[in-house]
């Protein structure tokens, strides 16, 4: 199919636009995190004497090494029993069709209308209620909870796509429910899971709020949390701020970066018939 010139041009025209938009404030972060530090740059400007040992700095003064440790806890302990729970549920609701089915999928898309910050405090005192507040499982519990309702829907888009054919023929062989998903679904299933598991470990890996409310101690929280080691009570540290900000990202990037092919592998799943 040809696509005309006006479109074509068209399209090119917002996708730099776009790309500008989002590299943009990264480019500002970085100029900004080779200021000297306590000094405060405005736009995006280069400095004449790049301070690069800022990042060793933030890396020292926000204890990042023992944070990076927390976060690879937290990540470890929400990702795989989220991907579990999730593969399951879809699994049960898009193939199984179980009775009450869609009554679970709507409440499931109701959870995805929830916003974030208005069941903060309930978690706070559920957490408390519970004794596991000021620790990680305060952060690990509610993320799987709250990663459900999105992983559940992205599962069951997959299984409710699958050709019925599949799971004839296993039934025909005398495949029992527990065969079909372990030895048949879950195999063809590899990238959306994978992929699910790489949005989730990025969302546990950034998760700022649920550290800052649930976890007093610094140490316990995920790396975000080393963002308020930056900020004193009268003054902000811009560059080391910045600097911090890039140490966080840079992890996220680079599994992206890495895993790029299975994200997109799950997206156009299903868009071409064959």
């Amino acid at each position: 199919m040809r696509v005309p010139r006006t479109e074509l041009y068209t399209g090119r025209v917002l996708l730099v636009i776009l790309a500008t938009v989002t590299i943009l404030p990264f480019i500002s972060i970085f100029t900004t995190a080779l200021h000297p530090s306590g000094s405060v740059p405005a736009g995006i400007a280069w400095p004449e004497d790049p301070q690069w040992g800022n990042f060793i700095e933030a890396f020292k003064v926000a204890s990042m090494a023992t944070l990076l440790l927390s976060s690879v806890f937290i990540v470890v302990a929400v990702v795989p029993v989220s991907l579990l729970i999730a593969t399951m549920a879809g699994f049960a609701i898009g193939l199984l069709r179980i009775p009450g089915g869609r009554v679970l999928l709507l409440l499931f898309i109701f959870g995805l209308t929830l916003p974030f910050e208005g069941i903060i405090i309930p978690l706070y005192f559920l957490a408390r209620d519970l004794g596991i507040i000021n620790t990680r499982l305060a952060i690990v519990l509610p993320l799987i909870g709250l990663f459900m309702p999105f992983a559940v829907f992205w599962m069951r888009a997959h299984f409710v796509n699958l050709p019925s054919e599949i799971t004839e023929a296993a039934r025909v062989d005398g495949a029992s429910t527990w065969e079909l998903f372990r030895f048949v679904h879950v195999p063809l299933a590899r990238a959306p899971i994978a992929s699910l598991g790489i949005l989730l470990a990025v969302w546990a890996w950034n998760q700022f709020l649920l550290a800052l409310v649930l976890v007093e101690d610094p140490t316990e929280r995920t790396m975000a949390g080393a963002l308020g080691s930056f900020q004193g009570h009268y003054a902000t540290d811009i560059p080391l701020l910045c600097a911090g900000t890039i140490l966080i990202l840079l992890p996220t990037i680079l599994v992206f970066i890495i895993f790029q092919r299975n994200v997109i592998a799950a997206l156009l799943q299903g868009s071409v018939k064959g």
